[in-house]
């Protein structure tokens, strides 16, 4: 398993939708999350800044790269652009984070 994380960034005042919405993620969606390879993500939220924290593992021979070509994940990213700072194509401005300290 390898940990990776990233941030992504909320849209001010929308932090109870954006929980909602995830309190309420469409089960295909989970589903195509871990055929590619995905478990234990988790997203946290810096309210300061509007940032989202995301960290998740992923499998030796994940799949995560086939991800946007699934119509349920864009179907997700446009369903989320309008809380989110996203590209052109609804998926969310992505920063990815270098991990600098693990402990066990």
């Amino acid at each position: 398993m390898e940990k990776i994380a990233f941030v992504m960034t909320l849209l001010p005042g929308h932090e109870v939708e954006y929980q909602k919405r995830h309190d309420e993620i469409w089960p295909e969606l989970v589903v195509a999350l871990k055929e590619a390879g995905v478990s234990d993500y988790s997203i946290f939220f810096e309210k300061e800044s509007n940032k989202l924290f995301a960290v998740l593992k992923r499998t030796e021979g994940h799949n995560m790269d086939n991800l946007p070509l699934q119509p349920i994940v864009k179907k997700w990213w446009a369903f989320m652009a309008d809380i989110m700072v996203t590209n052109a194509d609804n998926s969310p401005v992505v920063t990815a984070i270098q991990n600098v300290f693990h402990m066990d």
